[in-house]
């Protein structure tokens, strides 16, 4: 995505585990990027707004459907 370079990366305040297991979350203008912590260089999944709050939600709610 063209404004990556631009974007501050944060991991949830719930990370912190002692083997580090976690992504970092970068907030652009029209998507949310996410990354593997421990790879800074590596590559990333980029979501819209809308499918990470889909996302989330359904994490905070616990409300996966199963196939």
């Amino acid at each position: 995505m063209s404004d990556q370079p631009h974007s501050k990366w944060f991991k949830s305040s719930y990370s912190g585990s002692p083997n580090n297991e976690c992504v970092e979350c970068a907030n652009m203008l029209h998507s949310v990027l996410v990354r593997d912590s421990k790879d800074a260089d590596g590559p990333n999944l980029g979501f819209s707004k809308g499918a990470w709050q889909d996302f989330t939600g359904a994490v905070r709610t616990n409300s996966f459907v199963r196939r």
